[in-house]
């Protein structure tokens, strides 16, 4: 029998910023206003994030080797071949180090254009596509002008800039499952958001928790309207606590040459004082993710405890760079801490406190000016100044010297060849080919830091003959040369 069709109290009001007062039941989403802005929005981020994060590979500002490893994973996949990142050691499968078999999406992307370019703009892309939800749930609940600036504010917060600006990784793909997940998860789609978070599984071994903590707060929310919802998020949740344990203890250690998970030590070695070292780090950490961010009112909303396991896994680890605010580790709080504030300022506007309606009525603009202030120190600065858009004559001779390899070869090297060369040659990071002589060594010795690099590539391979090929702005390319 067919269910008896809800009445809908329309809008009628003139002003565009009132969202519609009807409530739909649960699976049918009210159309949100302004439906072309979130995408006008993602793409303009799109753009800027893309501008970044190739205009930093154009200069060779490559601060880690993961863009070289992620390169090499997703090229053995276009090829059909197994996941082997030969930067972590020679042969070495990627999933004994992170599970993250997302990444061969990209497969098909990276066999039509092999650069290490096309990685950058998919994750410029994933991140910019996760402003949509952000937007469109901000839109749909506290209407169209604060909704907006809720998106803007997203889009320019500090944890997504740093992300872009540190090369790729696996976490872009999470940033829009999240954020369509709990978009969904307030819109009171149960099953949407549920659907939505279920990959996060095979982006990352520790993302079954948050899994487990979207599925939680499901349950919490639908528990009144649908106990058979409630039950489903509680199956999801154990299946997220199961899916880690099994990541964790059965599937890396059986790709691991070593038969275990590497990572357990960054736990296991703590510095003595276990959570409490690094202290002042973590608490400023905390406070960037919910002051300039959420102007502190996302503690009122329970979608804060889906960042609880990233926070916790991070913070109880004796791996400093875990706890700061730099590179990617916090592009998956943000729309967490935002879609939490969203959710905050829904329920707060209707506070019979006074003072915490008037906080409410300013806070999406008073967010989106720090932003906007903050972004003026921060990556996305840098799409006002002409030096991005250029490549300079340094980099331009420093790939003629490198483009004197020939496809194919293997080749021993550090950071900044790398990007170079993992397109189109077997590279292995320097010192750790185990026994290989590579064809070539190609080192960034801008800083001198080999004083005799000839004598630094017989003390790495000593039945091996190296001689200087060709050097360019500190970068020099030895080749090996046949006995005798």
């Amino acid at each position: 029998m067919p269910t008896p069709a809800t009445s809908v109290t329309p809008n009628t009001s003139s002003d565009p910023d009132i969202p519609a007062p009807a409530t739909l039941p649960e699976g049918h989403a009210r159309p949100g206003p302004g439906r072309r802005e979130p995408w006008l929005l993602a793409v303009v981020l799109f753009v800027g994030y893309a501008i970044v994060s190739v205009g930093r590979y154009r200069h060779l500002g490559q601060r880690s080797w993961d863009l070289g490893i992620f390169e090499q994973v997703i090229r053995a996949y276009a090829h059909l071949q197994a996941p082997v990142a030969d930067l972590k050691g020679p042969g070495f499968n990627i999933l004994g180090d992170h599970f993250s078999p997302v990444t061969a999406l990209l497969a098909p992307f990276y066999r039509v254009f092999p650069s290490p370019v096309t990685l950058l703009v998919a994750q410029a892309a994933l991140f910019a596509l996760s402003a949509v939800p952000v937007t469109r749930a901000a839109a749909r609940l506290l209407g169209r002008r604060r909704g907006a600036a809720i998106g803007v504010a997203y889009g320019l917060s500090w944890g997504l800039q740093q992300a872009v600006d540190f090369d790729f990784h696996e976490i872009c793909f999470a940033v829009p499952l999240i954020a369509f997940s709990l978009e969904a998860l307030l819109a009171r789609r149960w099953r949407a958001a549920l659907l939505w978070a279920l990959p996060l599984v095979l982006v990352k071994e520790d993302l079954g928790m948050t899994l487990a903590a979207i599925a939680v707060v499901v349950a919490l929310r639908a528990r009144h309207d649908s106990a058979r919802a409630a039950r489903y998020a509680i199956g999801v949740a154990v299946f997220g606590v199961a899916a880690v344990a099994v990541t964790l203890l059965v599937v890396i250690p059986s790709f691991n040459s070593g038969g275990t998970y590497d990572y357990w030590n960054k736990v296991s070695e703590s510095g003595g004082g276990g959570p409490f070292d690094g202290l002042d780090t973590k608490l400023r950490t905390l406070g960037w993710l919910l002051i300039p961010t959420t102007g502190l009112l996302a503690v009122r909303s329970p979608l804060l405890l889906v960042a609880l396991p990233t926070l916790g896994w991070r913070f109880v680890s004796s791996y400093a760079q875990y706890w700061g605010t730099d590179w990617h580790y916090n592009a998956v709080l943000m729309p967490i801490v935002t879609l939490a504030l969203v959710d905050a300022l829904d329920t707060a506007r209707h506070s019979t406190r006074g003072w915490l309606r008037s906080y409410v009525q300013h806070l999406p603009a008073a967010v989106v000016a720090a932003s906007l202030a903050l972004t003026t120190s921060l990556p996305l600065a840098a799409v006002t100044e002409s030096e991005i858009y250029r490549k300079p004559a340094r980099v331009t001779a420093i790939e003629r010297l490198l483009a004197e390899v020939p496809d194919n070869a293997s080749v021993e090297a550090n950071i900044a060849p790398i990007s170079r060369l993992t397109s189109r040659c077997r590279v292995f990071w320097i010192s750790t080919t185990r026994g290989i002589d590579p064809d070539f060594i190609a080192l960034d010795n801008s800083r001198n830091r080999y004083r005799d690099v000839e004598g630094y590539a017989r003390d790495l391979h000593p039945d091996a003959r190296y001689t200087i090929k060709g050097t360019a702005y500190g970068v020099v390319l030895l080749e090996r040369r046949s006995a005798g």
